[in-house]
């Protein structure tokens, strides 16, 4: 027969086992920002993701979507948030909508018909919402900040100021302790601020500076005096016990104390056109240009100029694509200018293979990021296609799906379940049972 004492330390270890089991499935369920968390890897800590499915095989449910988008829903509990404009009545909005079915909860947003430029493929909105469970950050870029509990009541916004480039903005907040971390760019002006995440008051602010690009090219086909700006979204790392918050800049990539904005550190190497946010594994960020741009790993944790002393390898007039890449066992995988899917090997940046793998549709190019699922990449295309590959120093191919549908979006994970946004629609894909799509 047990003592007591010996079946109570029982009882709260089985209760200590338990609420870590809940507390591990809640994260689990939650896919909080773009690429799913502060740390910006897009690494899926889920099992039972489907690696098969078409526009009529493991549809859970499908939704139309009021205009087109290029931003990714995240997910909270049994709600999903997406940013969404309506062009035509010239609306701002987040979507708030149910993972179980996709019907729409709430919407909130503003009216803003100011000229605002853009590029034709980047609608209004690009930029992804992010949440801590009790509230949601939105930008609607010119428009201003916004912030909402989960029951769409306004908590506070923010007037930033106009943005003003002729590609637009895509660059999504990010949520860290008490503060909203955002950059407004990358227009003439721009700047990483943060926001107190309770009020929205500004706490500090890094005003890009005024760089000479002259002796460069900007790396959109290697012309000179060309496209200038950054559409990166700032990471949070912690390195010798230190956070860091770190972009990619025109020309740089910075780190800075997110507590009070002072920089920590800077290397040179990148190009003035960047498109792609810093990918961070193994103890090593990896920044890439946009089309024949620059490239470079750098370890974090430095003071000041570390070009010298931290860069480990540094390629001229790379292929860097438009979505963000991976890293995985000391190899790195993105897709690049070409439509061709590269594995590097991190240590050095030498390209171990380049391969295209062509979806159904016609369409192989993409602006979407890479997500990692154990050992598996998800890459969505502008066809609707998602090209599955084993994440190996050797191609491996392991499934192509299609949905059919025009797309520039990420994808995003709950509770083994694909969350897909087209410019049409939204998709659930899921193996369990199929239930009524909603049209």
């Amino acid at each position: 027969m047990s003592s007591p004492v010996y079946s109570s330390v029982a009882l709260l270890r089985a209760i200590a086992a338990g609420s870590l089991l809940t507390m591990l499935s809640a994260q689990a369920a939650n896919w909080p920002s773009w690429r799913g968390g502060d740390d910006g890897t897009s690494i899926v800590q889920e099992e039972g993701v489907p690696i098969r499915w078409s526009a009529a095989e493991n549809v859970k449910w499908r939704i139309d979507l009021p205009d087109r988008g290029n931003s990714t829903p995240v997910i909270w509990g049994e709600k999903i948030f997406l940013t969404q404009a309506i062009e035509a009545e010239k609306r701002r909005t987040l979507m708030c909508l149910s993972k179980r079915d996709g019907k729409l909860l709430w919407e909130q947003g503003v009216v803003y018909d100011q000229a605002e430029k853009t590029h034709q493929s980047n609608p209004y909105c690009a930029a992804s919402p992010v949440t801590d469970g009790k509230r949601v950050v939105v930008t609607h870029g010119s428009a201003g900040v916004f912030c909402y509990d989960l029951n769409g009541k306004e908590l506070w916004r923010r007037d930033l100021g106009p943005q003003a480039h002729e590609w637009g903005n895509a660059s999504s907040p990010v949520l860290n302790g008490d503060l909203v971390h955002l950059y407004h760019g990358p227009g003439k002006g721009s700047f990483l601020v943060a926001l107190d995440k309770q009020t929205g008051k500004e706490v500090w602010r890094y005003q890009e500076p005024t760089l000479d690009h002259s002796d460069r090219v900007d790396g959109f086909k290697g012309k000179k005096d060309g496209i200038v700006g950054t559409f990166s979204t700032p990471i949070l790392i912690k390195v010798d016990g230190r956070e860091e918050l770190v972009m990619s800049f025109p020309k740089y990539v910075r780190a800075f104390d997110p507590k009070t904005g002072k920089e920590l550190w800077r290397c040179d190497g990148l190009n003035p056109l960047v498109y792609t946010s810093l990918i961070y594994g193994d103890g090593v960020l990896v920044a890439m240009g946009g089309y024949f741009g620059n490239s470079l790993a750098v370890k974090p944790g430095g003071d000041g100029d570390v070009t010298e002393t931290h860069r480990l390898w540094h390629n001229i007039r790379d292929k860097g694509g438009i979505g963000t890449g991976v890293i995985k066992d000391g190899h790195i995988y993105y897709h690049n200018s070409s439509s061709l899917f590269v594995c590097m090997d991190l240590k050095t940046g030498k390209v171990l293979w380049e391969e295209r793998a062509q979806g159904v549709g016609a369409k192989a190019s993409t602006w979407a990021s890479m997500m990692l699922v154990g050992d598996q990449i998800y890459m969505p295309n502008q066809s609707g296609d998602v090209v599955i590959l084993k994440a190996s120093p050797e191609f491996k191919l392991v499934a192509v799906n299609t949905v059919g549908e025009y797309s520039n979006s990420s994808l995003a994970i709950s509770e083994g379940e694909i969350f897909f946004r087209t410019w049409k629609g939204l998709w659930c894909i899921s193996p369990r049972k199929q239930t009524a799509s909603l049209r």
